[in-house]
């Protein structure tokens, strides 16, 4: 399989699995959108990781396989390559990728499907898409503006430029660099953490952030305000208030 889901504690750890670079050929699309899926209704998956490995995250699409299409093929796959994306993004729980060594056009997009980055120091990032005579296709030049904002994300869209961890860091790229050994280890981590948390309440959080940065200021603000209320009919919402009241903040378990 080109992608698997592994879980522990609660962790879904989704790998990327194409020797030597994760090229993201439709088929390792099809299998990303299919155990996104599964992520998403798994009650036991609370939190996920997006990994390709020790080497490299992904460093793009398969290009040898894009070549060989038109016109009329690439229309009628477009929709489905920005599904596959867009089914991570949508994964209603905490999702953190964990980012080594390249992360480039299909790849760098696919980091950008996840809530936080962590990148090793050894990640480099970009969309070179534009050094095809194209441009990215999986959601970057969506997501990498709404993230970094329009004039640095067409800056790196434009140039096809590569980024190092540190320059991504300070774009707002990515939100973490750690030794390149580190980084499953440090995202797993923040992944586990989340996992023991109120699930419904992440998931409206998560919602009302994203929902909020796609619509105006008054429909952000009624999304918010509707979960907010209906979050006081879960029981995690007795449970933490009761903890906060008898034992102080902080040691509310919602498991």
């Amino acid at each position: 399989m080109t992608v698997t889901l592994e879980v522990t504690d609660g962790v879904g750890t989704l790998r990327l699995d194409r020797p030597p670079m994760n090229a993201l050929d439709i088929a390792t699309q099809d299998r990303l959108k299919e155990l996104a899926e599964e992520a998403t209704r798994r009650d036991d998956v609370r939190a996920v990781v997006l990994y390709g490995g020790e080497k490299v995250f992904a460093a793009g699409a398969d290009i040898k396989e894009m070549r060989a299409m038109d016109h009329a093929a690439m229309v009628l796959r477009a929709r489905a390559l920005q599904d596959s994306f867009t089914a991570v993004a949508r994964v209603p729980k905490p999702v953190v990728a964990a980012v080594t060594g390249y992360a480039l056009g299909g790849g760098c997009e696919l980091a950008l499907c996840a809530d936080f980055r962590i990148a090793g120091d050894n990640a480099k990032l970009g969309q070179p898409e534009i050094l095809l005579g194209l441009i990215p296709g999986a959601g970057g030049t969506q997501r990498l503006s709404r993230l970094i904002g329009p004039s640095k994300a067409k800056d790196l869209i434009f140039t096809g430029r590569q980024v190092r961890a540190d320059e991504a860091l300070a774009l707002g790229l990515v939100d973490r660099v750690v030794p390149a050994a580190e980084v499953y280890e440090q995202a797993h981590a923040w992944a586990a953490r989340l996992a023991q948390g109120p699930a419904l309440a992440l998931r409206a959080a998560k919602e009302a952030v994203d929902t909020g940065l796609e619509t105006d200021l008054d429909t952000g603000l009624a999304v918010e305000r509707n979960w907010f209320a209906g979050l006081f009919a879960t029981e995690d919402r007795e449970r933490g208030m009761r903890s906060f009241v008898e034992e102080g903040p902080g040691r509310a378990k919602f498991l």
